[in-house]
């Protein structure tokens, strides 16, 4: 799946953005490996949210105290955001899954415009973060329009803007 960066300033707009603008279908966290409760280090991360969201309504709070995930107003995760102000966090990304008519998934590196003519168009798109040290994936489906936001480093890597579907 290739990947889009988005400004870390537009974080929150990006998530209210999508969540008001497009179905989500399915949340996952994880966190992202490390020193566990019994001493050991453990590479892979460990799953802590997988819902399926067909049918529910996914959700945000952000406050002084962090960012509350919320399915159908009841909470499923929270974020503390402790560094989140630190300049090592990224912001979020958009990711899109893209499959050939013969089931080959599409797999490109940086640099490629979304919206090339000669790519299938995606299935599904997937909003993801690491937040304090655990990864979130929000999957939407079809595509989640972009547009040109500005560059991060010339000549392949740009920062995007979610924008609203267009209104057919």
């Amino acid at each position: 799946m290739e990947q889009y960066v988005i400004p870390r300033e537009d974080d929150f707009m990006t998530l209210r953005l999508c969540l008001d603008n497009y179905h989500a279908e399915k949340l996952f966290i994880r966190d992202c490996g490390g020193i566990r409760e019994d001493g050991r280090y453990s590479l892979q991360g460990r799953k802590k949210v997988l819902e399926d969201l067909e049918g529910r309504m996914l959700d945000f709070k952000k406050d002084d105290s962090g960012l509350y995930l919320l399915i159908d107003s009841r909470e499923v995760f929270h974020f503390p955001l402790d560094g989140y102000d630190s300049e090592l966090t990224k912001g979020f990304s958009i990711a899109y899954e893209r499959v050939e008519e013969d089931g080959r998934h599409v797999i490109l590196g940086a640099g490629f415009n979304p919206y090339d003519e000669t790519l299938p168009e995606p299935r599904r798109s997937v909003l993801r973060h690491i937040l304090d040290d655990h990864l979130l994936e929000i999957t939407f489906q079809g595509r989640i329009e972009l547009s040109f936001h500005s560059w991060w480093e010339k000549p392949h890597w740009k920062y995007w803007r979610v924008m609203p579907p267009e209104k057919s």
